[in-house]
């Protein structure tokens, strides 16, 4: 059984994996001055949510490797090889990583109390929100120490940055994080794949549905 589930967990990180190249293939060809704007955030969030920190970190991971071989990253190689080759992986394990602990925060608070659901629809929204802003964040940060030439004062890096693909990123993550409570709620209903969180409070409906038709 164990077995069973630790193949489960590996065949599901693995799909969130393809998601996760295939979006950002995708997104490394859409490019607003020197910045991409990247689809690749949510499959990270759902995969810190129903895999944890550490599954979280490695599709951030994943997703960082792939912004290397975008064409718009070649400015940022040229600028800093070394700086870009570390900057691109870390900043986007790190938002998967802090996306899992907030989404394993919750769910901690969640036990013992009557309505998880409410605990875990806000765990999986803050998670899927916290990754554009922790991306964008450490991208400000490592850009006004390693990338003044490119970007110029701080201000001018904030300027460039959030009024490009922070906004449009936080919006569709923002739009997207209901459908992403719904994705997870169907996912985990009745089935295990090896999830690192308990969520069989999902089943409650369906229990309540089916006293009522018996």
């Amino acid at each position: 059984m164990k077995n069973s589930l630790v193949i489960k967990k590996m065949v599901g990180i693995s799909v969130l994996t393809a998601l996760v190249i295939v979006l950002q293939l995708i997104s490394n060809y859409i490019t607003i001055g020197t910045v991409n704007i990247t689809l690749a955030l949510i499959p990270i969030a759902m995969g810190a949510v129903l895999y944890g920190p550490l599954a979280g970190f490695f599709l951030g991971v994943v997703m960082g490797v792939m912004v290397l071989i975008a064409p718009s990253t070649a400015i940022f190689f040229s600028t800093n090889a070394i700086a870009t080759i570390f900057l691109c992986p870390l900043k986007t394990g790190i938002a998967g990583l802090v996306a899992g602990l907030i989404f394993r925060l919750f769910a901690y608070f969640a036990k013992n109390k009557e309505k998880k659901k409410g605990y875990y629809f806000v765990g999986i929204v803050l998670a899927a929100l916290v990754v554009p802003i922790i991306n964008t964040g450490l991208f400000i940060i490592a850009s006004s120490i390693f990338f003044k030439p490119l970007f110029g004062d701080f201000i001018t890096i904030i300027n460039a940055v959030i009024t490009t693909n922070f906004l449009i990123e936080f919006i569709v993550s923002s739009v997207l994080s209901p459908t992403l409570n719904s994705l997870v709620k169907i996912l985990t209903r009745r089935t295990n794949l090896g999830f690192s969180s308990d969520f069989s409070c999902f089943n409650e409906d369906l229990v309540i549905d089916s006293d009522l038709n018996e």
